[in-house]
């Protein structure tokens, strides 16, 4: 009589999850070698700009704590809402993952009293942001920003130097064509009768908003104005708008930025629904879209009230941030086709036979201490297969190296487009393909 030997279903299924190979977090995805290229080119561009424009780099940590954000960027804003990821440490920290850059410069700035080193401060940073929401094309729940904050001055000059800056960057990446759309969220004072008439409007029309919006009527009526459901936009064209309501110190503020982005020849449109997410936002708002783009490419504007809701101390400032994987895809996408900058030629470095491979990280180091950037394959055994390693690269020179040639104290040197070679002295190999280089380049 056979028996039939009994499995545990449990222990199946862990059996499998172990066996299962991990992947990343949804909506954080890897940034991959082949994608290098265009993060060195924004990296290089936005280095250029900042050094430019007498920006300093600033940076703070990931996580902060939780209420950093809650009291700067706004508890009814839907990024503390719905999107901040926070949780207690074990010390019992309530802590979060920074959704945005700028609560966090600010913060340090008065921790740290920058504004004794430098007034106005002018910084700038780079790093991952952290948001929960649904995956989509140019969102994912980790992404990257660069931003430009200058902090202590309210003159309007630092609301154009600000998109000046942000425009440098796509300039220096050849963006084909872009637009800043302008507006101005007014002060506390003007703002808050424009608020109640906003109120007023869309409490009349209650019955056609969305779920979201409806919520947000009396917490937030700013953020209807930027409510992507249909009926709510419709809604939207035919709502009042802050340009009415401005004070005259508001109104001047908003004139004088006008005139300078006019003045510097800088492409935009005014906008008089745009509003930002963000509750520290007063006076100019702006946001940077390429043509054709299907979301903003950067915002920002000016903050003057974020100093007193996290310290209690307000401090003029404004800034603008860069979403940089949105950047790159609409780089990618652009008609005509937009160019990497070009990196400087490398040489591959071939070696045959296990004296010359030892050899061979000395040599290879000397063309790197003299900028000259090397790459090998030196664990495959056969000249053959090394070549055709550098024929994948597409480099321009190789150098070959052998048992014979480490003897002689020379090496050869292979031009990998017409295959010429010749025999150099190490001596003077730095020299030699110095000069070889500059020829091809």
């Amino acid at each position: 009589m056979s028996t039939t030997k009994k499995t545990d279903p449990k222990k199946q299924e862990k059996k499998a999850e172990g066996s299962q190979a991990l992947q990343a977090v949804k909506g954080m995805p890897d940034i991959l070698p082949k994608e290098e290229g265009w993060w060195k080119s924004f990296r290089a561009a936005g280095a250029t700009v900042a050094e430019l424009h007498d920006f300093h780099r600033i940076e703070t940590p990931i996580l902060e704590p939780a209420e950093l954000f809650e009291r700067g960027v706004g508890a009814a804003t839907d990024i503390v809402e719905k999107q901040m990821y926070a949780f207690r440490t074990k010390g019992g920290e309530r802590v979060a993952l920074r959704p945005e850059g700028t609560a966090a410069v600010m913060r340090a700035y008065f921790e740290h009293h920058l504004g004794y080193f430098a007034s106005p401060l002018k910084a700038f940073y780079e790093g991952p942001m952290f948001r929960y929401e649904r995956p989509q094309a140019g969102r994912d729940r980790q992404f990257h920003q660069w931003g430009f904050e200058i902090v202590g001055d309210g003159d309007s000059v630092y609301d154009v130097e600000v998109m000046l800056a942000t425009l440098a960057i796509f300039r220096e990446l050849k963006f084909p064509a872009f637009t800043v759309k302008i507006n101005s969220m007014g002060c506390k004072v003007c703002r808050a009768s424009y608020r109640e008439k906003l109120k007023n409007y869309y409490r009349a029309r209650e019955k056609k908003l969305c779920k979201d919006c409806a919520r947000r009527l009396d917490k937030n009526p700013f953020r209807l104005l930027d409510c992507e459901e249909e009926d709510c936009k419709a809604l939207r064209g035919e709502a009042p708008i802050i340009l009415d309501y401005l004070c005259q110190t508001c109104n001047a503020h908003f004139k004088s930025v006008l005139e300078l982005v006019e003045e510097n020849g800088i492409p935009y449109e005014p906008d008089p629904f745009l509003v930002r997410g963000l509750d520290y936002y007063n006076r100019t708002v702006f946001e940077v879209w390429g043509v054709g783009a299907p979301h903003a490419l950067a915002g920002g504007g000016r903050y003057d009230y974020l100093g007193e809701l996290i310290a209690g101390r307000a401090v003029p400032a404004v800034g603008a941030a860069i979403g940089m994987e949105r950047s790159i895809a609409f780089l990618k996408s652009a008609t005509p086709p937009v160019a990497l900058s070009k990196e400087r030629p490398r040489v591959f470095f071939t070696a045959v036979g296990d004296q010359a491979k030892r050899a061979s990280l000395k040599r290879m180091e000397e063309l790197r201490r003299a900028g000259v950037p090397v790459v090998e394959a030196l664990g495959k055994r056969s000249l053959k297969g090394q070549l055709k390693v550098a024929g994948k690269l597409k480099v321009p020179l190789a150098l070959i190296f052998g048992q014979k040639e480490m003897f002689e104290g020379s090496i050869i040197m292979r031009d990998m487009v017409t295959g010429a070679q010749e025999t150099v002295l190490l001596d003077r190999l730095v020299e030699a393909v110095k000069q070889d280089l500059k020829k091809k380049s």
